[in-house]
C-alpha cells in the first residue's frame, strides 16, 4: 500500500512542469537568438555586397560616352577607383579588383525589369551605354544557427552571398540648335578643328549616309520662357536664328527627330547670321534677338545695288567668301565628298579681300595688319575661323576714317565687313558658329520622323559661307562650315571647346 501511495502522490505531484517549460522554450529561444544573429549578418554582409557593386558600376557607366577608349576606361575605373570591405563574409575583408566582380557593357536595356539582361551585351565602346557588375559569390558561415542544427543532428549551415548592379550613362544638353547631322565613319580620326563638313539636308523617305542634316523635333525641346515662345508657326527658324534663344534640356541618349527638309525655312534661319534675311525672317533685320555676325564677308551682294539681299543677289567683284577645302573642288574629300582635310587657299583669300590694306593694289594681300590670335585661340592658327576672328579684332581696332571707322576691309570694295542690312550687330564672334548633333547613322538609321537616336557626338561648326540650295526640286540645302570643336566633351580632336550649349552627364543605378 505504501508503494502505491508513493506512486499516486508522483503522479499528482505538478512541481517542475514550469522548468520543464522554460527550457524548452530556452532552447527554442536559443534557437531563434541564433537565427537572428546569423540573418543579420547576412544582411549585412549582402548590403556591404550590394554598396561595392552600386558603386563599381556607377564607376564604370561615368565612362560610357562613346569615345573608342570608353570600354577600357571604364574597366580601368571599375578596377581602380572602387575600394569597399565586407565584415561576415569567408575570405578576405577587402573588396577592390575585378577579381571581386564579372563587368559586362549593354547598349539597351529590356523596357521591363523583371526580364533577364543578356541580348544586348556589347563590346564596342560607341554603342556601350550601361555597366552591368555581378560580384563574385561569398560564403557565409551561420556559425550559430549551425551549432543549433548540429544539436538536432545536422550537418551545419552555410550561406552564399553576392549582389548585383547596372548602371547606365546620358547626357542632358540644353540650349543647343535643333540640328542633327550624320557623322562619318570613324569620325574620331577623321573630325579635327579646321576640317571642312558638307551638310546636306537629308531626303523624304530615305535612309540618311553621313553628312545628310535635319532637325530635332520641338515638341519637347522648346522653352516657354525663350526668345521663341511667341513666335507661332516660325518657332523652327527662330530656334535656329535667334542669338539668345532658351532650349529645353534633352537627353541626348534618345532624340527625336523632325520630318520634313524645310524648305524656306532652313537658308533663311542661318543666313541671319550673315546678314541676310529672308523669307520668314524677312520682318527680323533690326530685331536685336535676330542680330547678325560682328564678320558677315560673304562674297556676294544685292543684284542692282543695295544694302538687303532678298534672294536677287551677285557675287560681289572685289570679295570672296572663306574659300572651301580643295578637296571639295576636287571631288576628292572623303565621305562622298562632304569631309574635308582642313586645307583650303588660304592666300588666294588675303590676295583677294586685304589686297590693299597695304596701300598697294598688286593683287598680293597679307596678314600682317590683322592682330594676332590670343593664347587660347591659337589652335584656330590656319583656320578659316581663326582668319575670321583676326578680322574682327581689326575691325574693332578703328583703322579707317568715319563713317566706316570699324570697316573689317577697305571701305571701298563692296563689303565692308559689317552688316549693311540691319542696324543691329552682334558681339559675339561664335555668333556664326552652331551646335549640332552628331549621329552614327549607321548604327541608327534615321529616315525622316525617327524616335530614339542618340547622339555620338556634338560638334561646333562655323559657317565659312551663306546657306543655299543645289537649284534642284525639290531643293536640297546646303550648310558649308568648319569644324571648330567638339563642346561637350574636353580633349576631343584638336581641342576648340566651348562653343555654346550647356551639357551635363547623367549617371544613374537602373537594377
Amino acid at each position: 500500500m505504501h508503494f502505491k501511495a508513493n506512486i499516486s502522490f508522483f503522479v499528482r505531484d505538478e512541481r517542475g512542469t514550469v522548468a520543464i517549460l522554460w527550457g524548452t522554450a530556452f532552447v527554442a529561444f536559443l534557437g531563434f537568438f541564433a537565427i537572428t544573429l546569423d540573418v543579420g549578418r547576412l544582411n549585412s554582409t549582402h548590403a556591404e555586397f550590394q554598396s561595392f557593386a552600386d558603386h563599381v558600376a556607377l564607376a564604370a557607366a561615368g565612362e560610357l560616352d562613346g569615345q573608342p577608349d570608353a570600354i577600357t576606361r571604364a574597366t580601368n575605373a571599375a578596377a581602380n577607383l572602387i575600394s569597399d570591405s565586407q565584415t561576415f563574409a569567408n575570405g578576405p575583408s577587402t573588396l577592390s579588383g575585378s577579381s571581386d566582380y564579372t563587368l559586362l557593357f549593354h547598349s539597351a536595356l529590356p523596357v521591363s525589369d523583371l526580364t533577364p539582361l543578356g541580348s544586348d551585351v556589347t563590346t564596342n565602346p560607341r554603342e556601350a551605354k550601361f555597366a552591368q557588375v555581378v560580384l563574385t559569390p561569398k560564403s557565409l558561415s551561420m556559425n550559430l544557427a549551425s551549432a543549433l542544427d548540429r544539436m538536432f543532428g545536422g550537418s551545419g549551415i552555410s550561406a552564399s552571398v553576392s549582389a548585383e548592379a547596372v548602371a547606365g550613362y546620358s547626357k542632358a544638353a540644353c540650349d543647343i540648335s535643333p540640328l542633327m547631322f550624320c557623322l562619318p565613319p570613324d569620325w574620331e580620326n577623321t573630325l579635327t578643328v579646321g576640317d571642312q563638313i558638307l551638310l546636306r539636308s537629308g531626303g523624304n523617305g530615305t535612309a540618311w549616309g553621313p553628312g545628310n542634316f535635319g532637325f530635332i523635333d520641338l515638341a519637347t525641346f522648346e522653352d516657354a520662357s525663350g526668345v521663341c515662345a511667341d513666335e507661332g508657326g516660325n518657332k523652327l527658324a527662330c530656334l535656329i536664328a535667334a542669338q539668345s534663344q532658351i532650349t529645353q534640356c534633352v537627353l541626348t541618349n534618345g532624340l527625336d527627330t523632325e520630318p520634313g527638309q524645310k524648305v524656306g525655312i532652313t537658308n533663311a534661319a542661318f543666313n541671319v547670321r550673315f546678314d541676310i534675311f529672308r523669307s520668314v525672317l524677312n520682318g527680323e533685320k533690326n530685331n536685336p534677338d535676330f542680330a547678325p555676325a560682328p564678320n558677315v564677308i560673304k562674297g556676294i551682294q544685292k543684284k542692282g545695288g543695295g544694302s538687303c539681299i532678298q534672294g536677287n543677289e551677285e557675287v560681289t567683284p572685289d570679295t570672296v567668301a572663306l574659300g572651301r577645302d580643295t578637296c571639295m573642288a576636287a571631288g576628292t574629300c572623303g565621305g562622298n565628298n562632304r569631309f574635308g582635310d582642313g586645307v583650303w587657299d588660304r592666300a588666294g583669300y588675303l590676295n583677294r579681300n586685304h589686297d590693299l590694306a597695304d596701300g598697294i593694289a598688286d593683287g598680293i594681300g597679307s596678314d600682317a595688319h590683322l592682330p594676332a590670335l590670343s593664347v587660347t585661340d591659337s589652335v584656330f592658327a590656319g583656320t578659316r575661323y581663326g582668319m575670321y576672328l583676326r578680322e574682327i579684332a581689326h575691325g574693332n581696332s578703328n583703322p579707317h576714317s568715319p563713317p566706316n571707322a570699324n570697316s573689317i576691309l577697305d571701305p571701298s570694295l563692296a563689303e565692308t565687313g559689317r552688316p549693311m542690312c540691319s542696324n543691329q550687330m552682334s558681339t559675339d564672334p561664335a555668333r556664326r558658329v552652331v551646335t549640332a548633333a552628331g549621329i552614327d547613322c549607321t548604327q541608327n538609321p534615321v529616315s525622316g520622323s525617327t524616335t530614339g537616336v542618340p547622339v555620338t557626338k556634338f560638334v561646333a561648326v562655323f559657317l565659312t559661307e551663306p546657306v543655299g540650295d543645289d537649284g534642284g526640286s525639290p531643293p536640297s540645302f546646303d550648310i558649308h562650315g568648319e569644324v571648330v570643336g567638339f563642346p561637350d566633351v574636353s580633349g576631343v580632336g584638336s581641342g576648340g571647346n566651348g562653343f555654346g550649349g550647356i551639357f551635363r552627364d547623367l549617371v544613374q543605378l537602373y537594377r
